[in-house]
């Protein structure tokens, strides 16, 4: 067993439970999705159909449609309670408006495996996703195969340094893991050239957050949903010797009074090939009014 793996299970289920509270403490994932929306208007393209995956509770799609006025999005995500915050937060007027949910559809299911037919969309944006699947060349194969040709594949994650500071201390009083294993941007960057993207662009930046104490940065985090969900971690709670340990090492690394959490977040876009991966060409017919 790799003891780094996701559990998808525990995954899923903790970000059930976390659906409610996500948007209370979802600050960077918010403001990853705005540096993503900001690539976007570097980008000469006008896709038709859109696919957010891990849309989460839906921020990014006001962005989306505001950017691509009229074209259709889809709204994936592995939890169904992120799906029903998602669609109760539309504008009450959009309800009258034909279509699903005014040009949005919502599906369940899961980033690694996506459960959508080949070449139908234009547009795969994915927003802090990534790092919950465990093949990334599997993961980005779907994508391709999903992507409509010359489709546009743009996408955030985080990278090796995210939470170093409680990898560190937890890993100074035991064997589990406590933290997951994040890709690094020049493996990721060759995972999609591996799977048939064409020219990738990669770059990252570091977030850090600061907090009184680390419970305040446990208490975010299992807001989040983004509880420890490897399969090496501990069977069970950690006692409170284990956990007053981790607190005092975590405590050697207090600057100017707060406690910090670094985030490192890596950015990439790549293109799809002119044609699907078995070969076929698509042709979009568009009907003149």
């Amino acid at each position: 067993m790799d003891a780094l793996l996701i559990d998808k299970q525990r995954m899923r289920r903790s970000f059930e439970r976390a659906a409610a509270s996500y948007d209370q403490v979802a600050v960077l994932q918010r403001a990853v999705a705005e540096r993503m929306a900001e690539r976007l208007q570097l980008i000469k393209f006008t896709p038709v159909a859109m696919l957010d995956a891990g849309c989460g509770t839906g921020y990014a799609r006001n962005l989306l449609q505001q950017r691509y006025k009229g074209a259709r999005l889809i709204e994936l995500d592995i939890a169904l309670g992120m799906l029903r915050v998602a669609r109760g937060v539309r504008p009450w007027w959009q309800k009258f408006l034909p279509g699903s949910a005014s040009g949005v559809d919502y599906v369940c299911g899961d980033l690694e495996s996506l459960p959508l037919q080949a070449g139908s969309v234009d547009l795969a944006w994915s927003n802090l996703a990534l790092q919950w699947c465990n093949d990334l060349d599997a993961t980005f194969s779907g994508v391709r195969r999903v992507l409509a040709p010359n489709g546009l594949f743009m996408f955030s994650t985080f990278g090796p340094d995210t939470l170093k500071e409680l990898r560190q201390a937890f890993g100074q009083v035991d064997g589990y893991t406590h933290v997951s294993r994040f890709a690094d941007m020049h493996d990721i960057g060759d995972a999609l050239m591996r799977v048939g993207f064409a020219e990738p662009v990669m770059d990252m930046e570091y977030f850090t957050l600061t907090y009184d104490s680390v419970s305040g940065l446990m208490r975010d985090l299992k807001a989040l949903g983004a509880h420890n969900a490897t399969q090496g971690r501990r069977q069970g709670l950690a006692g409170k010797t284990a956990w007053h340990r981790m607190e005092a090492e975590y405590e050697k690394l207090r600057c100017d009074g707060r406690l910090p959490a670094t985030y490192e977040v890596v950015y990439g876009h790549a293109w799809a090939p002119a044609q699907l991966p078995d070969g076929r060409q698509v042709v979009n017919f568009v009907r003149k009014k």
